[in-house]
């Protein structure tokens, strides 16, 4: 008895306390949810990666230098003039080297770079779908707890008024005690009933503190006023296509068609020139040379690693076909 009267003081004090905070609707939850989970934050930083990533899309390779003797005989003594005025022998050189990207690699490139962030950005949105469907329903099982709770209460007045009633009959010889020990009887269910439902609320508490990315034990109580919308019948179609899991779906697919793209524009030649200039020993005139150069990566030993990627993209897109039919 003594431990069912500690239970319930402890009841009651926690709900005073809950009801001291304020107040929070479900749009407030969803809004704090948005903006501190953790995973929230883990989209916004991928995409603010894949952002950045994309203002490199058009960058050239690094150009290259080098320098160091050019056709020098071994022998120093070589270098010099010789006492019969022929020229020495050996240069010094300085080389520039610069390759030119294709232009089609650079737009395959950016926009392979921008569509990762719009998956991002629709992956996002559907794992934020999922967690306010979460909060969403620990909410509205609290609301009904809650109402639950009003209705003990409103019986809890209703027995004591029986109670009352009884012992004024029994006093006065008007009635039996039968009807008073049910009541009492039923007033000791109600407790354990509003004992079992104020658990219910701190896990439902517990759970919708998980979701904001709160302390788990932090108090506040929820507005329980609500209004029943009405959802008209509409078409399943537009679900479909409004659903954030499935355009993540579909921005994936497209994703893999970019990425096709890139490794095709891989395949095609690439252009670059490269400058020489020489500083000549013992006399001999400055020269330079002046070349142009192409890359051919069509040569089947430099091509086999673009040509499985293609492959295996195209098998990627196929799973993720089949991924996007299923949820569907």
């Amino acid at each position: 008895m003594q431990r069912l009267i500690l239970i319930l003081m402890a009841v009651v004090v926690f709900r005073v306390e809950a009801r001291s905070q304020t107040a929070l609707n479900l749009d407030d939850v969803l809004l704090v949810i948005q903006n501190n989970h953790p995973s929230m934050r883990m989209y916004d930083a991928d995409i603010r990666s894949s952002d950045e990533a994309a203002k490199g899309a058009r960058s050239w390779m690094p150009p290259e230098l080098g320098t160091g003797l050019w056709m020098t005989p071994y022998n120093p003594s070589l270098w010099k003039r010789s006492a019969d005025g022929m020229n020495g022998m050996g240069q010094y050189m300085i080389s520039v080297q610069q390759m030119i990207p294709n232009k089609k690699e650079l737009d395959a490139n950016e926009k392979y770079l921008r569509a990762v962030s719009a998956a991002g950005k629709e992956s996002k949105q559907a794992n934020l779908n999922d967690l306010y469907a979460a909060a969403k329903k620990s909410y509205y099982v609290w609301l009904i707890t809650e109402k639950k709770l009003k209705v003990l209460d409103d019986n809890e007045k209703l027995l004591n008024f029986m109670i009352q009633s009884t012992e004024i009959r029994y006093k006065n010889n008007l009635g039996k005690l039968n009807a008073y020990y049910k009541a009492k009887a039923e007033l000791g269910n109600i407790e354990n009933q509003r004992i079992m439902l104020q658990n219910e609320i701190t896990q439902q508490q517990v759970l919708l503190n998980t979701l904001m990315n709160r302390d788990k034990q932090a108090l506040f109580s929820i507005d329980t006023t609500y209004s029943i919308k009405d959802y008209s019948p509409a078409d399943s179609s537009y679900f479909g296509q409004a659903r954030s899991d499935i355009k993540a779906v579909q921005r994936n697919i497209d994703l893999a068609y970019l990425q096709q793209d890139l490794e095709r524009s891989k395949l095609k030649p690439q252009f670059g020139i490269r400058y020489d200039h020489m500083f000549g020993f013992g006399g001999l005139p400055m020269q330079y040379s002046l070349m142009a150069m192409v890359k051919l990566p069509i040569a089947a030993w430099s091509s086999r690693g673009a040509k499985a990627t293609i492959e295996s993209l195209k098998w990627k897109e196929e799973s993720l076909s089949q991924q996007k039919n299923a949820d569907q």
